[in-house]
């Protein structure tokens, strides 16, 4: 007879599990960035850089301890490139992508993984959402390589050179990682406009959001004036756009008569464009970003701390997290104990877990300042806030500081990196296991506020 088999009780939450597939996908990772070739002839990379660049790549932020272009080959541009692709598109998603072209069956604790991995509150639809996904982002890649590629051939000499440098433009902005091959970021490429807009809309489909691309994939498929965008599609659209345009004026304004003052006003007009679209999750640079004032160097934090939309490929505090905040305290200052926008009323549970966002992102961001300040006290404060804001929000922009930071630094980094990845809830799902509901209330009692 069968001894019948006792059920695990150290069974992963799907929290926990995705969580262990992105620690596997950085182990994988260092082991690929570790390759015979992947170097250039020469060249040595200690273990905790190689780790480093694993992190961010796998996060898809682009801080990096040394200079890609100066580092690895064309091989190691191919490594990068793939592990950019499984961090931006995500684990579950491209798991689930093979599993579907082997022709296995989804079953239900991989479309729990699915719904964790892209912050979805239903399992319904995961599949498809994955599909879209994977169709979506892989031709808008193709088209921004093929785009790039083109235009390359007037500043490169062999066309070989022109299709490595857009491919892998294309798949950093869309991924919204940040890295580069020429050393420098776009910065020689300032006074391109072309290139700008190419990018910048690369960023952005990559960081609005995929439900977004999929919904506007349907309304111009279907044509029907009876199609209805989701809140999430309206809310999240509205706060990007309008944090973009806050941060393209703020921008401009704060550095036309510093920075910028020497440049004609469309240029300055695409500075600060392109920088607010990049501080979204981006990071990428048309200018050296230590020539901005501390001013600049402020609000650009804020605007990486709550980084891109939910479901995407950013991180931060997520777009929708900020514009729940905001639109409740806008109605508890007019009397209003619920949030009702576009004819819709937000859930009080996604109002509890937007203030919990912030409020333990703020804490977290506050306890990596402190420690910094301690294993960093050469590096200012305002650098180190830049630093951490862009890690978090998997942004990517520095001040210059990443390779100069202690060990100890760059482990808090990557840390930050890794938690801005996975989603703060899930990372907080997975500290506190499975969700147990109170089976019994105590009487409620009121207490005095402010």
């Amino acid at each position: 007879m069968k001894r019948p088999q006792l059920k695990s009780k150290t069974k992963f939450t799907p929290a926990q599990a995705i969580v262990t597939y992105y620690f596997i996908a950085i182990a994988v990772s260092v082991i690929l960035l570790c390759l015979p070739g992947v170097h250039k002839p020469g060249v040595e990379v200690d273990f905790i850089d190689s780790l480093f660049t694993a992190v961010s790549a796998v996060s898809v932020t682009g801080l990096t301890t040394i200079n890609i272009s100066e580092t690895y080959s064309v091989f190691g541009y191919v490594m990068i490139v793939l592990i950019l692709q499984l961090g931006g598109i995500g684990i579950m998603s491209l798991g689930t992508f093979i599993w579907l072209l082997s022709g296995k069956k989804i079953g239900l604790r991989e479309r729990q993984l699915i719904m964790v991995d892209h912050n979805q509150s239903t399992m319904s639809g995961v599949v498809h959402l994955i599909r879209e996904i994977i169709k979506i982002l892989l031709f808008i890649q193709i088209i921004g390589a093929i785009l790039l590629a083109l235009y390359f051939t007037q500043y490169y000499d062999s066309f070989k050179q022109a299709i490595i440098q857009g491919i892998f433009t294309s798949v950093s902005a869309t991924t919204n990682a940040g890295f580069d091959i020429t050393g420098q970021s776009l910065v020689p490429y300032h006074k391109d406009y072309f290139i700008q807009i190419i990018t910048s809309f690369l960023i952005v489909f990559g960081a609005i959001g995929f439900p977004v691309l999929i919904e506007v994939k349907e309304f111009l498929k279907n044509r029907n004036k009876n199609f209805r965008f989701s809140l999430f599609t309206k809310l999240t659209t509205i706060t990007y756009g309008i944090l973009l345009v806050i941060g393209t004026v703020m921008i401009f304004l704060l550095e036309m008569f510093h920075s910028l003052k020497d440049m004609p006003w469309h240029e300055k007009f695409f500075t600060a464009f392109f920088h607010s679209v990049s501080t979204r999750s981006a990071g990428l640079t048309t200018i050296d970003v230590t020539l901005f004032n501390e001013g600049t160097d402020f609000l650009m934090s804020v605007l990486m701390f709550i980084g891109a939309s939910p479901s995407s490929v950013g991180g931060g505090i997520r777009t929708t997290t900020f514009a729940i905040a905001l639109l409740f305290l806008i109605n508890f200052s007019r009397g209003k104990d619920n949030i009702q926008v576009f004819n819709r009323e937000i859930h009080l549970i996604d109002v509890f877990r937007a203030f919990a966002v912030i409020i333990i992102a703020l804490i977290m961001v506050f306890a990596a300042t402190i420690l910094l300040t301690v294993t960093e006290p050469d590096i200012p404060i305002t650098s180190l806030v830049f630093e951490i804001s862009s890690a978090f929000g998997t942004c990517g922009m520095s001040l210059g500081i990443t390779g100069d930071l202690s060990s100890i630094g760059k482990v808090t980094i990557m840390i930050l990196m890794f938690i801005g990845r996975v989603g703060l809830l899930s990372f907080l799902f997975t500290l506190g296991g499975k969700s147990n509901k109170t089976k019994y209330r105590y009487p409620k009692e009121r207490v005095i506020i402010g």
